[in-house]
């Protein structure tokens, strides 16, 4: 009798041990929402005093923010191939907004690798949902060939330019929205994304996935429906009516569509985005994933001037220097926060500098995946985890744009140089910025520091890497 109840007792907690061991290894959901042109000041938690964020602002309370995160660069295509390919705009495949006709943007390579492909080896059930741009369906860079066995919205960025668009796509299927034809409104593109993002997280909450969200919010064009949102705001500001392409006859894709109250408008997509936003999280807990589930919120660049924005009445780059197309604070810098229950202290609150390309390092780290080929990212999950003294550091972090006459920055430590006009001067002056007393980059002090500025040189060379279909006017020369 002793022998059959020690047996039992001990098939018991070989029992719990197993299923405890199971639940350990479990892989966690990831969660990956991006943003649309979103300034690093348009949420509460980061200071915005007029729009309300009730939903990204309790996601914050319930998990990390970071105070110096930034954006691969600052606009969508290179910034998101910066994102997905773990490496700066020195290195990654993509670094400017190349259109393809009729539809799409130069596509990403065969030989370039995702982290949404690592997730996918690692046996993740991977879906994307809303904007793409790093290639047309048919072509290398589909969503399809870069790791999402799901994707529906807007493919191409510059259909995204309408929300009220003549058609998405549904990986390799065009979903015709009968009624939309630029001159109909009837259905509203972030709406019908957002159904199909919350029948992602029901259909697969039984197996571990990677959701990827990067909506159109709050890009423009400024439209919306005349519901809630719009309600909040509708009466609230004086207003400049912006005119635009309007739907019609004459409309074209890329157009802007004129509005009324382009402040209250603004206001009332980014509110709408928090409340996309919130039924994520809802969704989440009402399936009990909570525990199990990776949350993180950023923008892709900083916010816009377009379609009648206004970012200067939102302060909209929080007192940042800079908007979307800036190498300046305001045009890199990005709202980044983090929920994992499991695993982070509930309103923590980070200075660690990071950046987009410390993603797929972090990504690799946590879920034991297969390492990338290559990568200029940093994990960053000893910050999450509140291990600092564990945290590597990055020597320097590197942006380029390739318009308005070829941008170069580099941020070290707490030092910020920053190049214009690289195409006609590839080897010019910067302007040096200490950004721990002048984060808005008012005082140049490149004269009376010259061993700073030497080094900052030298680290732009070094981290620009020519690239063809993407050439800075005249190649830098080491």
């Amino acid at each position: 009798m002793f022998v059959k109840k020690s047996i039992l007792f001990i098939l018991c907690v070989l029992s719990v041990s197993l299923v405890s061991a199971q639940k350990n290894d479990q892989k966690p959901n990831i969660v990956f929402i991006l943003a649309d042109d979103l300034g690093y000041g348009d949420l509460g938690v980061y200071g915005q005093k007029i729009i309300k964020t009730p939903n990204i602002d309790r996601l914050a309370q319930d998990g990390i923010l970071f105070t110096e995160f930034y954006a691969g660069t600052s606009v969508c295509a290179p910034s998101r191939s910066s994102l997905l390919t773990g490496q700066h705009t020195g290195h990654t495949y993509i670094r400017g907004n190349k259109e393809i006709e009729p539809e799409g943007q130069e596509p990403l390579v065969d030989s370039v690798q995702t982290y949404a492909q690592l997730l996918q080896e690692k046996g993740y059930t991977t879906g994307a949902f809303g904007k793409w741009g790093l290639g047309m369906v048919g072509t290398s860079g589909a969503p399809d060939k870069k790791g999402f066995d799901t994707f529906f919205g807007y493919n191409c960025q510059r259909q995204s330019h309408r929300y009220y668009p003549t058609h998405l796509w549904s990986n390799e299927q065009k979903i015709v929205l009968e009624g939309n034809d630029l001159t109909n409104k009837v259905h509203y593109a972030p709406s019908l994304i957002q159904e199909k993002t919350i029948a992602f997280i029901e259909e697969n909450q039984n197996k571990p996935f990677f959701l990827f969200i990067p909506t159109t919010l709050p890009h423009a064009e400024l439209q919306g429906p005349d519901d809630e949102f719009y309600k909040m705001y509708a009466n609230e500001f004086e207003e400049k009516a912006y005119k635009g392409n309007d739907y019609g006859p004459n409309a074209t894709v890329t157009g802007y569509a004129s509005v009324e109250k382009p402040r209250a408008t603004y206001a009332a997509m980014v509110s709408r985005m928090d409340a996309y936003v919130g039924e994520v999280i809802a969704k989440i807990e009402e399936l009990g994933l909570s525990e199990n589930t990776i949350i993180i919120f950023s923008s892709d660049n900083g916010a816009h001037r377009e379609g009648g924005a206004d970012p200067v009445f939102f302060n909209s780059s929080g007192n940042l220097r800079g908007y979307k197309r800036d190498l300046y604070e305001g045009g890199i810098k990005t709202p980044f926060i983090v929920k994992w229950p499991a695993k982070i202290k509930p309103g923590s609150k980070s200075d660690h500098i990071g950046s987009f390309w410390d993603i797929m390092p972090s990504f690799v780290d946590i879920t034991k995946a297969n390492k990338p080929h290559y990568t200029d990212g940093l994990s960053f999950l000893p910050t999450l985890l509140g291990k600092t003294n564990k945290q590597k550091k990055h020597k320097y972090l590197y942006w380029e744009f390739h318009e308005d006459g070829g941008r170069q920055a580099v941020r070290m430590g707490k030092w910020k140089a920053v190049r214009l006009n690289v195409n006609k001067n590839p080897n010019g002056d910067i302007e040096l910025y200490d950004l721990s007393i002048d984060p808005k980059e008012q005082n140049n002090l490149a004269d009376s520091n010259p061993k700073i500025v030497k080094k900052m040189k030298g680290y732009l060379q070094e981290a620009h890497r020519p690239n063809a279909l993407f050439p800075f006017q005249s190649e830098i020369n080491n």
